[in-house]
C-alpha cells in the first residue's frame, strides 16, 4: 500500500523540466505598454472559451510586438491556472513582475512576466489566453525563449 502512494509522488517529482540560461544581452530594452487584468472567468466556465476572458483588443495588443529587448533566457512551460485571466508567464527568470515577449517555435507575443518563487532550473507557468495565442497544444510542456 506504502509503495502505491509513493510511486505518483515519484513521478510528480519528475515533471520538474530544467531551464536553459541564456547570457544576458546589452541590447536596447523595448518599452512594451502594461496589460490590464481581464475579468476573472465565470465560476461556471467549463469549456476553453469560457475560461479565456481576455478581449480582442488585448489579444491584438499582446500580438503587436516591437523589435529588440534582452533575451533572458529559455524555458520549459506548462499551462498555468485557467481561472488565474491574463497574459502572462509565471518564471523563475524574472525577480519582479515586468512586461516582456515570449517566442515559442515562429511565434512572439507581448506578456506579463511574473516571478514563480521557484528555483532556476524548475520551469514555468504560462497562461491559457497565452497558450492559445501562440497556438501551442494546451497539455505539452512547451520550449520558450523569454525577452525583456
Amino acid at each position: 500500500m506504502k509503495r502505491m502512494i509513493i510511486l505518483p509522488l515519484m513521478a510528480l517529482a519528475a515533471c520538474e523540466m530544467p531551464v536553459i540560461d541564456a547570457p544576458a544581452t546589452d541590447e536596447t530594452v523595448t518599452t512594451i505598454p502594461a496589460m490590464t487584468l481581464p475579468p476573472p472567468p465565470p465560476t461556471s466556465a467549463r469549456t476553453v472559451d469560457q475560461f479565456d476572458t481576455t478581449s480582442a483588443a488585448e489579444r491584438q495588443a499582446a500580438t503587436r510586438v516591437s523589435a529588440g529587448g534582452a533575451e533572458l533566457g529559455r524555458t520549459t512551460a506548462t499551462l498555468g491556472s485557467p481561472t488565474e485571466p491574463g497574459i502572462w508567464l509565471k518564471t523563475p527568470l524574472v525577480t519582479e513582475v515586468t512586461q516582456g515577449r515570449i517566442r515559442y517555435q515562429s511565434s512572439t507575443i507581448n506578456v506579463e512576466l511574473r516571478p514563480s518563487g521557484g528555483s532556476a532550473g524548475s520551469g514555468s507557468q504560462i497562461s491559457l489566453a497565452a497558450m492559445r495565442l501562440i497556438e501551442a497544444p494546451l497539455t505539452g510542456i512547451i520550449d520558450l525563449t523569454v525577452l525583456r
